[in-house]
């Protein structure tokens, strides 16, 4: 199952961050403890790593998008493996009775 990477509080204040860089890319293999993303707050930049083994399935959060605490930034997991998107949501979401 894939692995959601999600923005850290990096302070007792921090709403929201910044993705400045992404190191790797979709499609990169990544080991525990690789750099992935740069992330900026209002005080500083941060470079935040992996937790597990995988590959960079999908990076959501695009360079220069703000994102708040515990919003998804990326996906890493197994090579072709398929995660998040809105078609199950829309799905559902249409499915329901009316």
């Amino acid at each position: 199952m894939a692995y959601e990477v999600l923005m850290p509080q990096l302070g007792l204040t921090m709403e929201e961050g910044t993705v400045s860089q992404w190191i790797k890319h979709e499609g990169d293999a990544v080991k525990a403890g690789d750099v992935v993303v740069e992330i900026t707050t209002d005080k500083l930049t941060n470079e935040i790593t992996s937790e597990q083994d995988g590959v960079l399935l999908k990076i959501v959060a695009q360079e220069g998008e703000d994102v708040p605490v515990k919003g998804l930034l990326a996906y890493i997991g197994q090579p072709g493996e398929q995660v998040g998107g809105t078609a199950p949501a829309a799905a559902a979401a249409s499915a329901a009775p009316s």
